[in-house]
């Protein structure tokens, strides 16, 4: 379903790179996502929505990803964007141990273009 270039290069990332338990997909409509859940097309993003709608949308994703794994210890790595990603870590607080930040964004702060070279020369 999710065909962009940054979108196929950070999957690929974290299937091949990261070597993670688990992999989920946040989505702008239907929230977090299994890899293997099927969905219906949409066009929408997070990127043009206010941040209440976000706040919204970010309380719902973390009520899904808490029955899934243990927010307080399980490791958590987004390749995401600050959009996707802002109100599940910064304005939480449920995704931090007070013992142990388990929280990663290894391409923080890179522009797309940057992120794409990454992941390109990662394949």
């Amino acid at each position: 379903m999710y065909i962009s270039p940054l979108f196929k290069g950070a999957y690929q990332y974290a299937k091949k790179h990261l070597a993670a338990d688990r992999v989920f997909i946040l989505s702008a409509k239907y929230g977090l996502l299994e890899e293997t859940d099927k969905i219906e097309p949409y066009n929408e993003t997070l990127n043009t929505k206010p941040d209440s709608e976000i706040k919204e949308w970010a309380a719902n994703v973390l009520m899904a990803l808490s029955q899934k794994t243990d927010l307080q210890t399980d490791e958590f790595i987004f390749l995401a964007g600050k959009k996707y990603r802002k109100f599940l870590i910064e304005k939480s607080g449920k995704m931090k141990n007070t013992n142990n930040d388990h929280v990663s964004i290894p391409l923080e702060g890179l522009p797309i273009g940057k992120q794409l070279k990454f992941y390109k020369a990662h394949r």
